[in-house]
């Protein structure tokens, strides 16, 4: 019985310690070779995400906290105003509102990116001199030589250079609250006009 204990003791723990450990690393290699042949000829997911939204760029121009007096006490909203542009014509302005601010920032994206408009572009800048409105301001937007830049505040900024405008003279007039120079460089950009727009509609042609 003694033998037989021994040589049973001896060979349990030694020959389930070596196959776990040899089941163990076989399981890790096979996992490792499965991730090389994931990797390879085709990218990850994340990766291609990556790729798919390097297109749209997107700034936060302004985080608002809102208190609402109720019975219980005091109740909190964010509000998140988000531009979301490709750099190349095309731009959004979205205002997002929510409980809380990662929330309010993904629906301020997402209105942005449903409300974007193309931008008539002369070269680097605007064809045209124009005035955007919205409610009590008013932003004024000139063309510019190339090399000049982007002469603006931080808030029409932010649309600016996400439409894919380099050059521009810009000056505000009126409130100066982020929300409404967005909404008037936003409307002054949809006021712009081509040259073929302008001789469609007229019927004639426009010398320079």
């Amino acid at each position: 019985m003694g033998r037989r204990s021994d040589s049973s003791r001896g060979q349990g723990p030694s020959g389930s310690s070596r196959g776990g450990g040899m089941d163990t690393r076989g399981g890790a290699r096979g996992g490792g070779g499965t991730t090389k042949e994931r990797s390879d000829g085709r990218p990850r997911p994340r990766e291609r995400q990556r790729e798919e939204g390097s297109e749209l760029q997107d700034r936060l121009v302004e985080i608002r906290r809102v208190a609402k007096v109720v019975k219980g006490g005091r109740r909190f909203n964010f509000s998140a105003l988000v531009v979301v542009g490709d750099g190349n014509g095309r731009v959004g302005v979205g205002l997002g509102k929510a409980n809380t601010v990662p929330a309010a920032i993904a629906k301020g994206q997402e209105k942005a990116k449903h409300d974007m408009f193309n931008v008539p572009m002369r070269g680097t800048t605007i064809p045209h001199e124009v005035v955007g409105r919205f409610e009590s301001s008013s932003v004024l937007l000139k063309p510019a030589s190339e090399g000049t830049g982007v002469i603006a505040g931080g808030a029409v900024r932010a649309v600016l250079e996400l439409a894919g405008i380099k050059d521009v003279l810009t000056k505000a007039l009126g409130s100066t609250t982020a929300i409404n120079l967005v909404r008037a460089t936003e409307q002054g950009l949809r006021s712009l006009r081509t040259k073929a727009d302008i001789e469609e509609t007229r019927g004639v042609k426009i010398r320079l």
